[in-house]
């Protein structure tokens, strides 16, 4: 079980690290910038979700693999074979920016139920459900501002709320099915409802509606 999570753990910090270093890339960085947006895209939601539970410090800070991929993951994108390809590919850059986030948001929220469990073994559904969708948005939304965008979760396709579907759905099943079975199910429900929104352009009700 601990081999497992720990696979989707440095799955989930590989896809956001790519995500925020794919921003990065977007945005012009030099090097060190796209570095830092990749290891604060894969380790703030964390790190966030250690704070809020009282864990510090924060786990990134006592393992350092996490942080270590996500600089790997980052200056691997930055090569300049891969990043002209990926850049001159309008579509395929934002497709790969996409899963990468999509992926990233799935693992990371039921994650992040997984340690508030761990931490807390008695927590209420809502301290779960808050502390698995923090830690799934959370990286997101750092990246975003440091970025000088608009968080993603506030303007495209359903984000944030397909984090509190997988969360619930994690919470409520955790002690009927099992860890990783309630796990797998969270993450790829809120894999399946970001996949189903960019294909349908579903999007939430905004003010100019």
């Amino acid at each position: 079980m601990d081999i497992l999570l720990l696979i989707l753990e440095l799955l989930g910090t590989l896809a956001f690290a790519a995500s925020g270093a794919l921003t990065g890339l977007r945005k012009n960085m030099d090097i060190f910038g796209v570095c830092i947006l990749g290891l604060t895209t894969a380790v703030g939601g964390g790190v966030i979700r250690d704070l809020i539970l009282g864990n510090t410090p924060p786990a990134t800070f006592q393992n350092p693999v996490y942080a270590t991929v996500a600089v790997i993951t980052a200056l691997v994108l930055f090569l300049s074979k891969l990043r002209h390809f990926l850049m001159h590919n309008v579509h395929l850059f934002d497709r790969v920016l996409f899963w990468m986030d999509t992926a990233g948001l799935g693992i990371f929220t039921v994650v992040g139920i997984r340690i508030a469990y761990a931490h807390v073994p008695n927590a209420s559904l809502f301290l779960l459900i808050f502390v698995g969708v923090i830690t799934g948005v959370g990286g997101g939304i750092l990246r975003d501002i440091l970025a000088g965008d608009t968080p993603y979760i506030f303007v495209k396709h359903v984000y944030a709320s397909a984090s509190l579907a997988g969360a619930l759905v994690c919470g409520l099943l955790w002690h009927h099915v099992g860890e990783m079975p309630s796990m797998l199910l969270g993450a790829g429900l809120v894999i399946l409802i970001r996949a189903l929104s960019a294909h349908f352009h579903w999007n939430l009700p905004r003010a100019h509606d």
